[in-house]
């Protein structure tokens, strides 16, 4: 009898956990947008708050560019080190560059141009010799929710059929042999 209530404690406990697994990632899929919530009214401010990721970047390789302020896009270019290239319009514009394949290795300052102003903002990066790794994604990307809830059930379910069978595997407490 007591290896029924432990096989209920444990199914229900899986039961429990699949189902906050589930609860978790819907509320999560119902949140707000990322970001600080301001939105953007592209007036064409100038370009602000340039990044690059990544800061290190190899010869051949590709840098994604973003700025505030180019509400109606722009340009960012870098002579010698990536042709010029669009910046796409919104609230925060993004550029991917490619890095000439003989681009000098050493800092170097990229600029950035709106289309609808006059000023220009700059921001440094490192240009690294060599090519980088041609990697895919392989392990840097992590199981997705469905796989959390599918996997929590799966070790539920293992348990609870380990359980069953020791309990139709358990001899009576008076038999011997």
């Amino acid at each position: 009898m007591r290896v029924l209530r432990a096989l209920t404690v444990a199914a229900a406990t899986c039961v429990a956990l699949g189902l906050s697994t589930t609860l978790a990632v819907a509320d999560a899929a119902g949140g707000p947008p990322p970001g600080n919530g301001r939105g953007g009214n592209g007036s064409g401010n100038g370009p602000s708050n340039v990044t690059v990721n990544p800061y290190f970047v190899h010869q051949g390789a590709t840098m994604q560019v973003s700025a505030a302020g180019c509400g109606h896009g722009g340009t960012v270019w870098s002579h010698g080190n990536f042709p010029q290239t669009n910046l796409s319009a919104g609230s925060i514009g993004f550029a991917t560059v490619r890095i000439f394949n003989h681009a000098s290795p050493g800092n170097h300052t990229l600029s950035v141009k709106c289309h609808d102003n006059s000023l220009v903002a700059t921001h440094r990066f490192t240009i690294l010799r060599g090519n980088g790794a041609q990697g895919g994604i392989g392990g840097s990307i992590g199981p997705s929710a469905a796989e959390t809830a599918i996997g929590a059930g799966l070790v539920g379910t293992a348990a609870l059929g380990a359980g069953i069978h020791v309990m139709r595997r358990r001899r009576p407490a008076g038999a011997t042999g």
